[in-house]
């Protein structure tokens, strides 16, 4: 065996996990019933906008996740702190322009019912919130964790 010690796992990253699990199965009953409706109403347009709109609301749920579970791999460095929010701030910043890019691409598609394509993502973003705090209400964390106090040594 080497000395070295491994590095703690933050008490975040099962919870980051089941907000993974919960949300992509909640987005995929979004884009079932998004995707139906949308074709009922809106013809084959509407069934695209449902699936654009889901698998974005998707994709940006999971970047923020999966940032943090990234970051969280350098827990117990001493830099800890500063690759933490650089990580997870670069995800947000990342995100902003992707969307603002795929806003403006999918501004003027015929082939795409803009109402559609807007209520699934408000409703998987929605999902995605709903998701985020009953999995934190049911964790069972301690206010105070992943810290080391100096008899701990």
């Amino acid at each position: 065996m080497s000395g070295r010690t491994p590095s703690p796992t933050p008490s975040s990253t099962p919870m980051l996990r089941r907000t993974l699990v919960w949300a992509s199965a909640l987005c995929g009953a979004i884009l079932v019933v998004g995707g139906v409706l949308g074709a009922i109403f809106a013809g084959t347009p509407g069934l695209w906008g449902a699936v654009i709109g889901t698998v974005i609301g998707l994709v940006f749920m999971a970047l923020t996740a999966t940032s943090i579970l990234f970051a969280n791999r350098f827990a117990g460095g001493a830099s800890f702190a500063g690759v933490f929010f650089g990580v997870v701030l670069g995800g947000w910043l990342v995100k902003f322009i992707v969307f603002l890019i795929i806003a403006n691409l999918l501004r003027d598609a015929s082939w795409l019912n803009h109402l559609t394509l807007f209520v699934c993502i408000i409703a998987s973003v929605l999902a995605s919130l709903v998701v985020d705090v009953l999995v934190v209400m049911s964790s069972r964390m301690p206010y105070v964790s992943d810290i080391e106090l100096p008899g701990d040594r």
